[in-house]
């Protein structure tokens, strides 16, 4: 029995010997996130220019700025909170469907992002 304890101890103090350099692996990660095209603004297409006034803006803003229009107009769908129901200025951006799912939404907007020259 001693033999089981003793491994589990050895195991335990390796993971946490190991623990402050995943911590700053943790960190590196978030670091490349800084660079990702999530955040730098890029130029929209002019449907999407009017949604959210401005001729460049981040992929997250833009989602941001649709959540912000979806929580405003109270446009999920009561039964099925996933759902949104698109009202006349949303139906210009997803492609004139009535309801999109929420984890459509960053997939819809993707094709509004010209590529910079």
């Amino acid at each position: 029995m001693a033999r089981v304890f003793g491994a589990c101890r050895v195991l335990m103090a390796a993971k946490a010997a190991s623990s402050p350099n995943a911590a700053s692996s943790a960190k590196e990660g978030t670091g490349k996130l800084k660079n990702s095209n999530i955040l730098k603004p890029l130029p929209v297409s002019q449907v999407l220019k009017e949604f959210v006034g401005a001729s460049e803006i981040s992929r997250n803003e833009v989602v941001k700025k649709i959540w912000v229009h979806i929580k405003a107009n109270q446009l999920q769908n009561p039964a099925n909170k996933k759902e949104i129901l698109c009202d006349k200025k949303l139906k210009t951006i997803f492609e004139g469907r009535d309801k999109i799912g929420m984890l459509e939404v960053p997939k819809l907007v993707a094709p509004h992002f010209l590529k910079p020259n």
